[in-house]
């Protein structure tokens, strides 16, 4: 069992949502920047956005009105809610856990910390 949990990913068509779900323990929940990366083969690496322990988000501006982070403290998870998706928005997602403020230093901040395997979203014309 890692300690960076991720599931809900699936296949949707065009203008459809999921929420991915990301499971840490308690005290990286506490104390961690959290957020999302994702990766299509064969392209860069790409960060989607990030939320503190205040519950301060930053998201690329391409997510914004679409994308939202929520959090559940009683379970340690925080959740990606992904509307209107579209094809471009397949790939395989990976949560990640950075050690210390999330700031406007998220990417670099999750990039160095802890990861989990990964969950497919597949979005279908």
């Amino acid at each position: 069992q890692g300690q960076v949990e991720e599931s809900g990913g699936g296949s949707v068509q065009t203008g459809g949502s999921l929420t991915l779900s990301c499971r840490v323990s308690p005290w990286i929940f506490r104390n961690y920047c959290l957020g999302w990366f994702r990766q299509v083969p064969g392209k860069d690496y790409e960060g989607v956005g990030a939320i503190d322990r205040d519950g301060n988000i930053w998201l690329l501006d391409s997510n914004r009105g679409r994308f939202t982070f929520s959090k559940d403290n009683d379970q340690s998870t925080l959740y990606l809610t992904m509307n209107n998706l579209q094809p471009e928005d397949t790939a395989m997602y990976i949560c990640r856990a950075g050690p210390g403020r999330c700031g406007d230093t998220w990417y670099t901040t999750l990039a160095r910390g802890l990861r989990g395997s990964g969950t497919q979203v597949t979005v279908s014309s």
